[in-house]
């Protein structure tokens, strides 16, 4: 869980009615649920994602999916330290996309979530290319085929 501390800060103004400022000290914890799904919100978002996780994961979610529960960290792992995180990535690319900047997209978007809304340091991103996705592969072909009997 990433843990961050606030330490109390004071704006010293005038006592001529002007503004008087006052943090409370406190610590905040975010989950690690917390960080895996902003991690797979922002890699879902690169053009040439078509999915996340491995195919026992994709089956799973689709079943999620179907009653109303997606998972948005499905396919995301992530370490989180004090200060730092590292998340592993696992994706289905579009074919035919360029796996390599599809990949790079996806470190970038996540590194970039992770830094801003999670307001950690990012150490590292780890992507793994698991599969690709054919248009078509998803159709369903039962439809198309004749009836064999009357």
């Amino acid at each position: 869980m990433a843990d961050t501390t606030t330490n109390p800060t004071t704006s010293a103004a005038p006592r001529t009615g002007a503004a008087h400022t006052t943090s409370t000290a406190g610590k905040t914890t975010i989950d690690d649920t917390v960080v895996e799904k902003v991690a797979g919100i922002a890699a879902r978002e690169v053009n040439g994602v078509h999915s996340l996780g491995s195919g026992a994961a994709r089956a799973i979610g689709a079943i999620r999916d179907a009653i109303g529960q997606r998972d948005h960290g499905q396919g995301v792992k992530v370490e989180v330290g004090e200060k730092q995180v590292a998340a592993d990535i696992v994706i289905v690319a579009e074919y035919p996309v360029a796996l390599q900047q599809v990949a790079d997209g996806v470190r970038g978007s996540v590194s970039r979530a992770l830094e801003q809304i999670v307001g950690m340091e990012v150490a590292e991103v780890n992507v793994t290319i698991q599969d690709v996705h054919i248009p078509g592969d998803d159709d369903n072909d039962d439809d198309k085929k004749e009836s064999r009997v009357e």
